[in-house]
């Protein structure tokens, strides 16, 4: 397979009453095609996060930003661009990242999370920019990837961990 560059084509799923913000790497090729959030079906963002919630799983698009917002989650991406192999984080070069002020100066987001090492390490070098917000960024915290690529974490274990670190989050509330 070859690179290729891909920006990315879908907005920020938020609005003014998100508290949490959940960073992922860069949309997957399902992804992209579906122009939402986490829409390979071996992904397990959406089964962790509506455990979390206590929610049962949402379905579709509009339920799914429904749910998000419902539970004062904001739902984005590290990466607006980048040259990529099909969807492997590890091939991911050549990146620009998104403006998180978008999100930050609109919403009042206490903690950032992101959805994997990868997403994480793209966001400490591509977002965390001091100079370019005039208060600093909420708490960052990098939670194990829902990724289907990330096999060494059941389903589980994945929500355990999840839950430990977004739950204790929204007992602060």
């Amino acid at each position: 397979m070859e690179y290729t560059h891909v920006t990315h084509t879908f907005e920020p799923v938020f609005d003014t009453e998100s508290e949490i913000l959940i960073l992922g790497s860069f949309p997957s090729v399902k992804s992209r095609e579906n122009r939402f959030y986490y829409g390979h079906p071996q992904n397990r963002f959406w089964k962790v996060t509506a455990a979390v919630c206590g929610c049962d799983v949402p379905v579709g698009i509009e339920e799914k930003k429904r749910f998000l917002l419902q539970n004062k989650i904001a739902v984005w991406d590290v990466i607006a661009s980048c040259d990529i192999i099909g969807s492997s984080d590890s091939s991911i070069r050549n990146v620009t990242g998104n403006d998180m002020n978008v999100i930050l100066e609109k919403a009042p987001v206490r903690c950032i999370f992101t959805n994997g090492d990868k997403a994480y390490r793209l966001f400490l070098k591509y977002c965390m920019d001091q100079k370019r917000r005039e208060t600093p960024y909420p708490e960052v915290c990098r939670l194990p990837s829902t990724s289907p690529a990330n096999a060494a974490w059941s389903l589980e274990r994945l929500t355990e961990t999840w839950r430990a670190e977004i739950g204790h989050f929204l007992t602060r509330r």
